[in-house]
């Protein structure tokens, strides 16, 4: 079974408990689907300052494809920022 040209997550952006749809290439890499989901959930800043999670498991090659990470259709992925905030 080959990937499909076009794949459909979902993304939770955790800085402001936003879900984002968003359909791509399954050959999108991972990085460009993390600025896209920061962009579509309003978030300001450096895309670089968060890393993003899938299955529970920090997604560290963000060069890498949605379809070499083994994505797959309607997955839910998830936007952390890199360093915790403290709390006020």
């Amino acid at each position: 079974m080959t990937a499909p040209s076009v794949l459909p997550v979902r993304v939770m952006v955790e800085d402001v408990w936003s879900e984002v749809r968003i359909e791509l290439p399954s050959s999108t890499p991972l990085g460009d689907l993390k600025a896209i989901a920061l962009r579509q959930a309003g978030v300001p800043g450096d895309a670089a300052d968060y890393h993003m999670k899938y299955l529970g498991a920090e997604l560290q090659d963000e060069d890498r494809s949605l379809a070499d990470a083994g994505v797959v259709p309607n997955a839910a992925l998830v936007v952390l920022p890199r360093r915790r905030r403290p709390l006020r």
